[in-house]
């Protein structure tokens, strides 16, 4: 075994002897300060309980210990291991003192091979041997690097010198780089190390031989360091093209021609705020046209502005960038090249114009935008909502100049250091009101007040009123959407025309349904919630859909498609959320919202198009009592819990002697569909009433808020499925009587017709 894995199972067993021997391990069990790549860890509680760093420095030295490699590459491989992380080490008293001395702590490569200069054990100083090991750990790392795009290949450079002094052959810098780089990047991920062995190997070789492979574009530099979020679903083409051409646009309106404008600051140029009914691509959303970056522009403009962002972006090139996966991988390609032209402008305007800024650093920011939930690390989709609709605001022209729009409560920050000259740090930062209220949120997740909270949130940044964001639990949410598909697949024998819309799509669902059973339909789905736009567009890139979505206004759908061109809109239990969370003429629970919403889509359809609904029904007579039973007594506390805070009105109650519950029928549905999704869902369910119309109260609504040229062609309701199985273990539900009784309907499917002198084929 290794002589460092001796010393450090020695520590772990509580001897500190190996401590006050080696300077490495030292630094390392010492930390008072935990540096870490977010994205290595699953929850960031394990940081104040464990060392992420020492665990592993011993996940490399385990992996070189099983490698059947020659003396001298395993013993110079260990010193290069055990010192290649020290730069994170260090209680905070030493890292002061070693910045003050001129230790790179920031960029931990340079930072580590500086410590291991100052300390290290052997002796030797300025050998061959010494300067060899002290090349590879100021190099460590890189290659995987340069592979995320995150470092030029110009930053092995002092690996080829190593040859060029003739301090190691070719061959021999070959033979130390590639179980290096399997010890560093197997530690991290033995699969990372499958997909990225061969590369690793022919860049290697590359560098072992001084030859270069070429240099990126700032298109391929931009689609390496978004690796993450294309597999995640990002069109990173169409996205670049759509940045591109909003570059393009301001060239324009300066009245700009190619080639002009050249002598400008080179870090800053121009642009527009892209967003819904901005630049080509917003008013093909607006005309319900198909947006896929695909505008129809010449091959010859398509270079040109392919060309405007390869400049706007042209002083990253040389420079490495510290965390920005792990800082930007949640934000969309136009935002990260907002920030990365944000941070770029720092270096023309710097009060050290004599140092040259080679490093970019969003380690601060990477820190700032995670917390765990429920033990599991999180993006703080508070603070990137927050973010997001501050860089919308902040157009590219603003870049640069005095007249970009001032936030009270959250600015970003680019700033270097005199001890770390060459490096720029970039992050957010929110006010301290901003920050208490976003830590209010976040306490406030699991009780009552979130609803409360998040809404003080959106008032503060002028955000939405609305709770569609479920925030963290939206993935799951989306999930128990779409395993209601055959509950939903009843809708599409009702479907007629060629466009289809899907109002509130959820999980995508019925797009899929839609686009795999009735493959001459044009499935649109259209949403406010940012989340589920985002979900959906990723799901459609991975998935290789045609459908189409668009974020928009379900009040107001003649502002995304036009008049009579729509053949069915589908409200798939969404209108009782519009009930529930739209504040209409001052009112949330107001029937004006549905009666909005009906006539929305009622005047996109065209004649004989149809609305298909399928959402909650009251039960008749309403005065009918049910009286509930709790098997797991201490559940009663759920309903007087559930009776002080559901929203939509006041649920009425009456305890008996014997702890059973008496209500009026509707009352005790409402609850019970709360009941049955559980805590995790609580907070989002007493916000939203499920039942609003009894089938009577229904069908009076319809004609009277869209008169005679609707007629209803289909009404039923039914007890969804699932709801007697949910609840048998937990209630007896019971007559006044207290006979027991099934479950009222649940659910209606409505389907009405625009009548006219013409109609759609089905």
């Amino acid at each position: 075994m290794l002589t460092s894995l001796n010393a450090i199972e020695a520590y772990r067993r509580g001897d500190e002897t190996p401590v006050s021997v080696y300077s490495w391990l030292r630094f390392l069990v010492s930390a008072e300060e935990r540096i870490v790549n977010l994205e290595r860890i699953r929850s960031i509680h394990e940081l104040a309980e464990a060392n992420p760093v020492l665990d592993y420095v011993e996940r490399t030295l385990r992996i070189l210990d099983g490698l059947g490699l020659s003396f001298w590459v395993k013993e110079i491989l260990e010193t290069v291991l055990v010192w290649s992380e020290t730069a994170k080490g260090g209680t905070v008293r030493q890292r002061m003192q070693w910045q003050a001395d001129g230790i790179n702590l920031f960029v931990h490569n340079i930072g580590s091979a500086q410590l291991f200069d100052r300390f290290n054990e052997t002796g030797e100083t300025e050998t061959d041997k010494i300067r060899v090991i002290r090349t590879l750990i100021e190099t460590h790392g890189l290659i995987g690097q340069y592979i995320r795009g995150e470092v030029p290949f110009e930053g092995n450079g002092p690996l080829t010198e190593i040859v060029k002094r003739g301090l190691l052959t070719p061959g021999e810098l070959q033979s130390l780089l590639l179980p290096l780089n399997q010890c560093v990047i197997g530690a991290v991920s033995p699969e990372l190390w499958n997909t990225v062995h061969s590369e690793v190997e022919k860049l290697a070789e590359h560098i072992s031989k001084g030859q270069h492979p070429g240099g990126w574009s700032v298109r391929e530099r931009l689609r390496k360091l978004r690796s993450r979020s294309i597999r995640r679903g990002e069109n990173f083409e169409a996205e670049y093209e759509r940045v591109a051409e909003a570059l393009e646009a301001v060239e324009r309106a300066r009245g700009e021609k190619p080639g002009e404008g050249e002598s400008r600051n080179r870090d800053v140029l121009s642009g527009v705020v892209l967003d819904a009914g901005a630049g080509q691509a917003g008013q093909a959303a607006k005309t319900g046209q198909a947006v896929n970056g695909q505008t129809g522009q010449s091959a010859e403009t398509a270079r040109h502005t392919a060309h405007i962002l390869e400049r706007a972006l042209e002083p990253l090139a040389g420079k490495t960038l510290w965390y920005v996966e792990s800082a930007l991988q949640d934000f969309s390609l136009e935002e990260v090249v907002k920030i990365f032209m944000l941070a770029l402008q720092t270096e023309a305007n710097t009060v050290m114009p004599e140092e040259p800024v080679h490093h970019i650093s969003f380690e601060r920011l990477m820190n700032a935008m995670y917390y765990d939930y429920k033990g599991v690390k999180k993006i703080n989709v508070y603070k990137k909502r927050i973010i997001e609709k501050f860089l919308r605001e902040f157009a590219f022209e603003h870049i640069g100049t005095d007249g970009a729009p001032v936030n009270p409560h959250l600015a970003y920050k680019v700033e270097r250091s005199p001890s770390s000259a060459d490096t720029v740090f970039f992050t957010f930062e929110f006010s301290a009101a901003a920050e208490k209220l976003i830590e209010f949120c976040m306490e406030a997740e699991k009780s009552p007040l979130y609803e409360k909270a998040v809404l003080l949130l959106f008032d503060l940044f002028e955000l939405r009123r609305d709770a569609y964001d479920r925030f963290h639990n939206e993935d799951e949410y989306l999930e128990t959407m779409n395993r209601t598909a055959d509950y939903k697949s009843v809708m599409l024998d009702f479907i007629t025309g060629e466009k289809v819309l899907d109002i509130g799509p959820g999980g995508g669902v019925m797009l899929d349904l839609i686009e795999q059973r009735l493959p001459d339909k044009q499935p649109v789905g259209i949403d406010i919630s940012t989340n589920v736009i985002e979900a959906l567009n990723r799901k459609k890139q991975l998935e290789g859909h045609r459908w189409e979505v668009l974020k928009g206004d379900a009040l107001n759908l003649k502002d995304y498609v036009h008049p009579g061109t729509v053949g069915t809109v589908i409200f798939s239990s969404i209108l009782h959320e519009l009930y529930s969370y739209i504040e209409w003429n001052g009112s949330k629970f107001n029937r004006d919202t549905i009666a909005a919403a009906l006539r929305s889509a009622f005047d996109v359809l065209a004649v004989g198009g149809r609305i298909i609904i399928r959402d909650g029904i009251m039960t008749e007579p309403v005065e009918t009592k049910r009286r509930i039973r709790f098997l797991a007594r201490e559940d009663k506390e759920w309903l007087k819990r559930y009776a002080g805070d559901f929203a939509g009105r006041q649920i009425q109650v009456e305890y008996m002697g014997d702890g059973d519950a008496v209500m009026p029928v509707n009352d005790a549905m409402e609850f019970l569909y709360t009941y049955t999704w559980g805590e995790e869902a609580y907070v989002h369910e007493v916000q939203e009433q499920f039942g609003y119309f009894t089938p009577s109260d229904y069908a009076d609504f319809i004609g009277k808020v869209l008169g005679p040229e609707a007629v209803i062609v289909e009404f039923r309701h039914f007890l969804q499925e699932g709801y007697t199985d949910a609840l048998a273990d937990k209630v007896v539900f019971m007559d006044e009587a207290g006979d027991p009784v099934p479950l009222p309907d649940s659910t209606c499917l409505i389907v009405i017709e625009k009548r006219g002198e013409t109609h759609l084929d089905n």
